[in-house]
Parts: C-alpha cells; sequence; structure tokens
C-alpha cells in the first residue's frame, strides 16, 4: 500500500462525494496503492449515509464512526491506528484542501525521506477576523513556544512516514501540534510546503473561539510536556523542595528567634500572631504537595495507557 489518506470529518455531506472523486483521479493518474479512511466524527447529516454508499461502491474505503463528537485528534487517532500506507496524507473534507498536491507530498517523503511535510496555507481565503488573524498569532505564539519554524500548525492537510503515526498519539486539540510530538519523539527530518488552499464551497466552518482558546491551552501542555513529560519529579520535585526547604528555614529561623529573646528577656509575640509564621507554613504545605504531584506522576508513566477516550460506533471495511 503505497498511500492512506484519512479524512476526519463533521457534517460534510454536500462534500464527500465530489472529494472522494478527486482523490480517486489523482491516485489513478498517478497509479498509487491506496486507502481512503474517512473517521465520521458523530455527524448529524447523511455523512455517514454517504461513506457507505461509496464503500458499496468501492474496495478503498473504510469508515470509522464515533458514536458522538469527540474532537478531530481523537479522529485522527482512531484513523491512524488502522492506516496501513508507506506515507499517511491528512486532509480536511471541506474541500479548502486540494488532493492534487497528494502526489509532491508523497515523493517529499519517499524521495527526500523527510518523516512528516506539514502544508503551508500562504495564502487563505477564509475571513480576515474571524479566522485569519486568529491563526496567524497562534502560529507565531506556536513557532516561539515549540521551537519549530513552521508556518501553519492549523493545516490539515499533511504526510507522514507510517512509523511516525504509529509511533505520535495524539489527544486532546493536540492534532495541530503532530510536528511538535513527532519531534520530540525523535523524527527530526520535518518539512514544510506550500499548498493551493480553496474557499469553502459547502456548509460552514467548524472554527470558532473555544478552538482557538484550547489550541493555547494545548500549546503550554505540549511546551511543558516536551520538556518534563518523562520527567515530572524533575520540575515539581524541585520546585516543591525548595519550597519546602524556604518554609522550613523560615519557620526555624521563627523558633530561634522566639526562644532567642525569651532567654534575654526581651518582649515578644506570639509565633502565630507573626505573618511569615503563616508564610513558611503554606510555603511547607505547597512544597509536599509539589513533590507529591512530582512522585504521582511518575507512578501514572510507569502504569499502561488507559483505554481510548472515543467510542466507535460503526466501522466499514475493517
Amino acid at each position: 500500500m503505497d498511500i492512506s489518506v484519512v479524512i476526519p470529518l463533521l457534517n460534510e455531506e454536500e462534500s464527500l462525494q465530489e472529494l472522494y472523486d478527486w482523490i480517486v483521479s489523482v491516485m489513478q493518474s498517478n497509479q498509487f496503492l491506496y486507502e481512503l479512511i474517512f473517521i465520521d466524527d458523530g455527524s448529524t447529516d447523511a455523512s455517514w449515509k454517504i461513506i457507505h454508499e461509496i464503500s458499496q461502491k468501492s474496495g478503498t474505503v473504510k469508515g470509522i464512526r464515533f458514536q458522538k463528537n469527540f474532537g478531530k485528534s481523537q479522529a485522527l487517532d482512531a484513523g491512524f491506528k488502522i492506516a496501513t500506507g508507506k506515507v499517511i496524507i491528512t486532509m480536511d473534507a471541506d474541500l479548502q484542501d486540494s488532493p492534487d498536491e497528494i502526489p509532491e507530498l508523497y515523493r517529499l517523503i519517499i524521495e527526500q525521506d523527510f518523516d512528516l511535510v506539514s502544508g503551508w496555507k500562504k495564502k487563505r481565503y477564509d475571513n480576515l477576523i474571524a479566522k485569519n488573524i486568529p491563526s496567524k498569532i497562534f502560529n507565531w505564539a506556536a513557532r516561539k513556544t515549540s521551537g519549530l519554524q513552521l508556518h501553519d500548525f492549523n493545516c490539515g492537510l499533511k504526510a507522514y512516514k507510517n512509523v511516525v503515526i504509529k509511533t505520535v498519539k495524539v489527544r486532546g486539540e493536540m492534532h495541530r501540534y503532530i510536528p511538535v510530538l513527532a519531534r520530540n519523539k525523535g523524527f527530526l527530518k520535518i518539512g514544510e510546503k506550500v499548498v493551493l488552499h480553496q474557499a469553502r464551497k459547502y456548509g460552514k466552518t467548524k472554527f470558532g473561539m473555544s478552538r482557538f482558546i484550547n489550541g493555547f491551552l494545548d500549546l503550554i501542555t505540549i511546551s511543558f510536556l516536551s520538556k518534563f513529560g518523562k520527567r515530572p519529579m524533575h520540575f515539581f520535585g524541585l520546585w516543591g523542595t525548595l519550597m519546602f526547604i524556604f518554609g522550613f528555614c523560615s519557620a526555624g529561623y521563627l523558633g530561634i528567634t522566639k526562644l532567642y529573646k525569651l532567654s534575654q528577656g526581651i518582649k515578644t509575640i506570639l509565633i502565630t500572631e507573626n505573618p511569615w509564621f503563616y508564610i513558611a507554613l503554606v510555603s511547607m504545605i505547597l512544597g509536599t504537595q509539589l513533590f507529591l504531584a512530582g512522585f504521582i506522576g511518575e507512578l501514572i508513566l510507569k502504569s499502561k495507557d488507559g483505554e481510548n477516550n472515543y467510542l466507535i460506533r460503526e466501522k466499514i471495511n475493517h
């Protein structure tokens, strides 16, 4: 199998047949061996019915239907698990990503040995205020935080070696950070390609302020995990120890000072009336909690991964 095309979707009934025909035309003209994997992320329209009809006409189509909407990251994770191609292409189902880009993405992976190639929608046809400007701000922050110099983390059109998608785990809203996750796993040859972006032909965008905010929160998570994901004790244990020592030394100083003043007959206040006593106490409590958080984090890492955080309702050709 040369290529697996993984397509997550939510309520895209109008574009599915056109997208399928376009991809098939590209694959056949380039004589690729391929499979198409549609992941219906809880659509409430006729999307699943159309996928089912397409699959009955073609043995190259696989389908997964979620019980409800779990998110794009979970949809990609489900598709990655059953993808068998040497190169995995991800793209959106809204026809804004062009299947004509597939041959060049495949060539970059196979001939130039890239681990991952990310699309860059240099010229966009989205709403300037609602999507373009927030996207530029987000991508700038992602570059500064991750250190990975990609122009368009949000672009759904990407190509991967099979080993990359079998290694990286995608959760939350972290699909846009797969290049960062891949780099953290040791896949360092990451490229970028300018791709054609088309205006939305059917339906409406799924992008909203909540996804924008969640993206930034996940960016913070990725930044932390890239540094301390495999050694949480190095972060929590260090700060917990420092805070506990500070609190313990402060309490010790207060106690010694109190005893000295009493021995010299110097009038002094109760320790519990001194604000430093409470600062020292809180510091020791927080330090202990941070240390325990690091310890528990280490224990969790030693345990096995839990169950998938999505529920599959139906499958096709799998």
